[in-house]
């Protein structure tokens, strides 16, 4: 689940994205660039704004925090009137035309995130409705419309519908459901990189393991979204039978990232042409997916790891690389106000638009009761909903790396 934004949506656009969110480097931004009032980081958003703004708010959340109504304003208005989310569009005010391309990552990110906010009904049902309308007949989701479906465009969106209230199973096309869809993408639990998912088969049809879209599955097949919470360990073990259940592929997808980040705690990455490199967004994917699939004891490593060495990542790479670390800890049940000496909650927050906390949520209503016409009703209306908060995968943050 990404800083998720992967260098294969970033591929979908011509751009060339370092390793890792889903998430490496972030795109490189354009000098000086206009940031929008309300919008989280300081790069160009060209690629990912709406990716780190729904990560951004929906950590927010988690953690206890109402998002500032100009933050969400921010992230509604990039909405098409068709109901999709582009990375980015400047100008707002302007119809959605066949220059803006949107995609399947930034609408299921901003369901996700505006679920959780509240309120936001008529956005989530009209992005819900897109996603529905471009899903694959194999069952799953490319990175646009039409596209062949892929293990981490699937499973964001199958955590956009479980978040919307939706049963993913019951969303078919051609008879087949999102869990069809990955369940394909599955290697076999003998033999090189046991159970592990690609991210889409090659031009031969081949499945390559990768471990950015093996993070995202796992996840997926369990049915959760970005801020996926920890599970029970599972009795399902992978199996090579003709028709697995997503319990027992989550089982193979978390030993082959138990096994990746046993030796050192963390995954590594590389760009041709260069040298292999610790990859931090990815690394707390795994620890997110373990955790949902109850193998904490095999997360804590790559998490201890997280915590004496992502600070300077996160610093550098915004937004979207707090809310992946806030997601890991929770998924963990670590303190993300401590997380290795790092407050990575006061961190995020501090770029962009202040939340309010929830108890200034409440007094707020209060004073709001008591005849202060001054109050902000959004506020009111974001009171109600913290009670509501999950736990803790694709441009930036979660920088995926398509390895075919």
């Amino acid at each position: 689940m990404n800083v998720r934004r992967s260098a294969a949506a970033l591929a979908a656009v011509g751009v060339l994205a370092a390793a890792s969110p889903a998430l490496a480097a972030d795109p490189s931004p354009s000098a000086s660039p206009v940031l929008p009032s309300g919008l989280y980081g300081s790069t160009d958003p060209k690629y990912d704004g709406v990716w780190r703004q729904s990560l951004a708010l929906l950590a927010q959340r988690s953690t206890g925090y109402v998002p500032a109504a100009k933050a969400v304003d921010w992230l509604t208005g990039q909405q098409c009137a068709n109901g999709a989310f582009p990375a980015f569009r400047p100008d707002p005010a302007k119809a959605c035309d066949s220059k803006v391309m949107v995609d399947t990552n930034s609408t299921a990110a901003a369901v996700q995130a505006l679920q959780a906010v509240g309120g936001q009904s008529g956005s989530t049902a009209k992005a819900v409705g897109w996603l529905k309308s471009v899903q694959n007949t194999d069952g799953g989701w490319g990175y646009t419309a039409g596209g062949p479906s892929d293990a981490n465009s699937t499973s964001v969106v199958i955590g956009a519908l479980t978040a919307a209230g939706q049963k993913p199973a019951d969303v078919v096309k051609g008879s087949k459901s999102p869990y069809d869809a990955l369940l394909k993408l599955a290697l076999p639990c003998t033999g090189d990189d046991a159970g592990a998912f690609a991210y889409q088969p090659d031009k031969k049809g081949k499945l390559t393991a990768n471990a950015d879209a093996t993070a995202a599955a796992v996840v997926g097949v369990l049915g959760q979204g970005l801020d996926a919470g920890a599970g029970r360990k599972a009795d399902a073990a992978c199996t090579d039978s003709d028709k697995p259940t997503p319990a027992q592929a989550a089982a193979g997808g978390a030993s082959y990232l138990a096994h990746a980040v046993a030796e050192d705690g963390h995954l590594t990455s590389a760009l041709p042409g260069a040298p292999a490199q610790p990859d931090y967004g990815n690394t707390a994917d795994a620890v997110v997916a373990l955790a949902a699939q109850g193998g904490a004891e095999q997360a804590q490593k790559p998490l201890e790891w997280l915590e004496k060495n992502a600070a300077a990542w996160a610093k550098q790479s915004g937004p979207a690389a707090y809310a992946q670390l806030i997601f890991a800890a929770d998924a963990m049940g670590t303190d993300p106000r401590d997380f290795g000496g790092t407050d990575l909650v006061r961190a995020l927050n501090a770029t962009g638009p202040a939340p309010q906390a929830a108890k200034d949520s409440a007094k707020s209503e209060t004073k709001k009761d008591d005849g202060d016409s001054g109050i902000n009703v959004w506020w009111i209306v974001g009171t109600g909903l913290v009670a509501g908060i999950g736990i803790g995968f694709l441009l930036s943050g979660r920088r995926k790396q398509q390895q075919l």
